[in-house]
């Protein structure tokens, strides 16, 4: 029976697992659920080269995304955040049909977690957890699309990845997309295999949590459905029947998101109806993507695109659907996000998701390292490339704030201000994450939001023998973009003070 389960095993493995075997010819006696024992689990734990790595590349993960959680202040997108935690769920919901740009799911789950307290720490808790959790689903996903070696150096690269440690660190949804995309396309590689309906359920049922979680989930998915239909098209053409399977999964998507779906509509009528006045447009936006995803690093970009495009090649060698999934979902994500730059605000951590396609893409290029080395030795050399290539930027996104800084900010307001003292912020959406630190109540100061050079006039007219302070941020571009606020500042204040990217300007 052993050595029955052993041949299983080993019919299982593509090419580069018996090739490039780590374990060494070892064969997993887990092979469904009903192996899982205590013994099993401790022969796998002392024998497979590849779960042993797995754990500990899950572990540094878990330390790099916890380690110094709370750490930062809270910035503008996350204080915004707890303004729609502390909703109700009804509210949230309304919040979304109403004009809120990002789907209720993360602010639901974020709402239930103020009950472990309202600080730093509990607001990014999930997001960082789930950041850990994906580093194992990428190994499954990389292995389901091409073998062990993939899996492992995918999950490395995820791991020690600086744009991901970033976003996990960070009370947004990103994260939480990121994780329902990668479990998702684990089943997606499974359905394209054997077509089952279990595994396009379960398809439909992640990716339609994904897009709860962020509306440009639905970029991925799409172009994950058509991939699907461009490669399984001659099949679906001799009998129409094998396509059920893959209209079952999208049924359960539609179910799920219809009325996500409606409300996605409406909103992306609002969110184009006019210019963007911030974020990143055309091919600008295009390379600063590759270069946040390869972490934050010019050089890192250029090696990781280099081996992204040596994967792409090795991939078609090997079997050119491989390569049309990578080629095919590489165009289509920056095709439709290069279209939208020009009619919707996009930033690189919108396609966070594409990081699951590129570090899988960049994993399938040691196929060309191990054909000249032909040693194993070279999974481990990649993934020690991995770890020199991102400590760096590591080390220096650890080594002090990398958001602006209102709990200290916040600290230095109390010690200046009189009462009677106003506050002005500008733009005054900005307020949130300065309220979330800072009570003009406690404090006794006046507290007033500006957008433009009529509103900081009507603010200073009000002044008498009292200081105006106003807490100015990069952001009065994208909300003033005529520029006669900053120059109303530059006339009636002195010279700023600068906190972490925060300015202080006081009245003349």
């Amino acid at each position: 029976m052993a050595k029955k389960r052993e041949d299983q095993s080993r019919g299982k493995k593509s090419g580069g697992d018996r090739e490039c075997d780590l374990d060494g010819g070892y064969a997993s006696p887990i092979m469904t659920i009903r192996d899982l024992n205590v013994q099993n689990i401790r022969d796998v734990l002392s024998k497979s080269r590849y779960i042993q790595l797995l754990l500990s590349l899950t572990i540094v993960g878990l330390f790099l995304r916890f380690f110094n959680l709370g750490y930062n202040s809270l910035w503008l997108d996350e204080a915004s955040t707890h303004t729609f935690a502390i909703m109700s769920i009804p509210e949230i919901w309304e919040a979304t049909t109403g004009g809120e740009f990002n789907p209720p799911l993360f602010y639901w789950i974020e709402h239930f977690m103020l009950v472990f307290g309202n600080n730093e720490f509990v607001l990014r808790f999930v997001p960082a957890l789930l950041g850990v959790l994906t580093i194992p689903l990428v190994y499954y996903a990389g292995k389901e699309f091409m073998d062990r070696n993939v899996g492992i150096i995918a999950a490395a690269a995820f791991a020690f990845s600086p744009f991901l440690v970033f976003y996990s660190q960070e009370a947004r949804a990103y994260s939480m997309m990121l994780f329902f995309v990668a479990f998702a396309m684990i089943f997606y590689f499974r359905a394209m295999k054997n077509n089952e309906i279990r595994n396009w359920v379960l398809f439909g049922l992640l990716a339609a949590l994904a897009f709860w979680s962020h509306f440009y989930a639905l970029v991925i998915i799409g172009a994950l459905i058509l991939y699907a239909l461009a490669v399984q098209i001659l099949k679906y053409a001799k009998d129409v029947r094998n396509l059920v399977p893959m209209i079952i999964g999208w049924a359960v998507f539609a179910v799920i998101c219809l009325p996500l779906i409606v409300a996605t509509i409406q909103l992306f009528g609002s969110r184009t109806a006019s210019a963007p006045s911030f974020g990143l447009q055309g091919l600008t936006m295009i390379m600063k993507t590759f270069q946040q995803i390869a972490g934050f690093s010019d050089i890192a970009m250029y090696l990781l695109l280099l081996l992204f495009i040596i994967g792409i090649v090795q991939a078609f060698i090997l079997d050119k659907n491989k390569g049309l999934f990578l080629v095919l979902l590489t165009i289509l994500t920056f095709a439709i996000s290069y279209i939208l730059s020009f009619k919707m605000p996009m930033v690189p951590r919108y396609l966070i998701f594409f990081s699951i396609v590129f570090f899988i893409g960049i994993a399938v290029s040691y196929k060309l390292l191990y054909t000249l080395a032909k040693h194993p030795g070279v999974v481990y050399g990649f993934i020690a490339f991995l770890v020199v290539l991102n400590a760096p930027m590591l080390m220096d996104y650890y080594s002090g704030y990398s958001k602006g800084d209102w709990r200290g900010l916040s600290d230095k307001l109390q010690q200046v201000t009189n009462p009677g003292d106003f506050i002005v912020v500008v733009p005054g959406y900005v307020s949130q994450p300065l309220d979330y630190y800072y009570s003009n109540t406690t404090d006794k100061t006046e507290e007033y939001r500006a957008y433009t050079a009529k509103d900081l006039q009507e603010s200073y007219l009000r002044k008498t023998n009292n200081t105006i302070y106003y807490i100015v941020t990069g952001d009065i571009s994208s909300a003033n973009p005529d520029g006669d606020a900053l120059a109303w500042l530059k006339e009636h204040t002195t010279t700023p003070a600068q906190y972490t990217g925060i300015y202080i300007f006081t009245s003349a």
